[in-house]
């Protein structure tokens, strides 16, 4: 049983082509789902044991997972089930709001540099260095010019890490508005969830059409071969969940993972200890 993200091919990217509700290659539908998403869980948490461990051994092998999408498409639902299957101390998660003044006074990709994982770790971006080109863009809050010189300093950056030894998996969220509507009144019905409720969301509903041309361009000027871009439908949730694990499993088996030889005589460790003398 398979969910899939969908790999976007190069070439001028139209999201609308692609379906939000898509739940295909899952028989049984949500509970089948949900419960192939925690069978994914020992091996995820295996993998990612294997790749902290080469981390703490002189490997500089990470992966970075990029989130991107429309307020409500699931990040933080991404975090909790997906993510959350693997152990934390191998994790390091940044949510990325509105630049600070201080973060403003340098270059953009500044604060990004500063939140990158180090060897061995999975680092995940709740919105990440792409909202410098795409908020900027649909508010006016940058020059043009300036916006399409920042599509080539991201690439430049991205194949950076790539060839010191991060393995990037960027994602799209794809979110249709009727959904989003959904969960906004969903949060509204629930006084437990008014903190996660923005009346500033209605406002950028209003442009949604302009951000799924930031986003458009922004995947077919950065959906690179060192750093492709993956559309995950998320209106179902579950179906989200399942496919970001399925992703984030293949990627780390990509990566021929190993448990770290000793750099010590294991035989004669083992004898010491045996001759150990009682502790008291």
């Amino acid at each position: 049983m398979n969910a899939h993200a969908q790999a976007i091919p190069p070439g001028p990217v139209d999201v609308t082509a692609f379906r939000t509700d898509r739940t295909a290659g899952v028989k049984g539908g949500k509970t089948a789902g949900k419960r192939a998403l925690v069978d994914l869980g020992p091996e995820l948490s295996d993998l990612q044991e294997r790749l902290f461990a080469q981390g703490r051994t002189g490997s500089s092998q990470r992966v970075l997972l990029v989130l991107q999408g429309m307020d409500t498409s699931g990040k933080g639902g991404i975090l909790r089930h997906t993510v959350g299957l693997v152990d934390p101390q191998g994790v390091r998660i940044m949510s990325f709001k509105a630049p600070t003044e201080e973060e403003r006074a340098h270059d953009f990709l500044w604060r990004i540099r500063k939140a990158l994982p180090g060897p061995g770790i999975i680092g995940v971006f709740d919105r990440s260095h792409y909202e410098d080109v795409l908020v900027p863009r649909v508010h006016e809050l940058v020059d043009p010019d300036e916006i399409d010189r920042r599509y080539g300093v991201i690439n430049d950056f991205e194949r950076g890490l790539v060839d010191d030894g991060t393995t990037i998996v960027k994602c799209f969220l794809h979110i249709s508005p009727a959904e989003q509507k959904k969960r906004l009144l969903a949060r509204l019905a629930q006084p437990t969830k008014h903190w996660k409720y923005n009346p500033h969301d209605i406002e950028e509903r209003a442009r949604w059409a302009d951000y799924r041309r930031a986003y458009e361009v922004a995947i077919e000027r950065t959906n690179t071969d060192v750093a492709p871009w993956h559309l995950v439908p998320s209106d179902s949730k579950w179906y989200r969940n399942l496919a970001i694990g399925e992703l984030l499993l293949t990627t780390l088996k990509g990566l021929d993972l190993d448990w770290p030889v000793a750099d010590f005589d294991v035989d004669a460790e083992r004898a010491r200890l045996a001759d150990e003398k009682p502790v008291t």
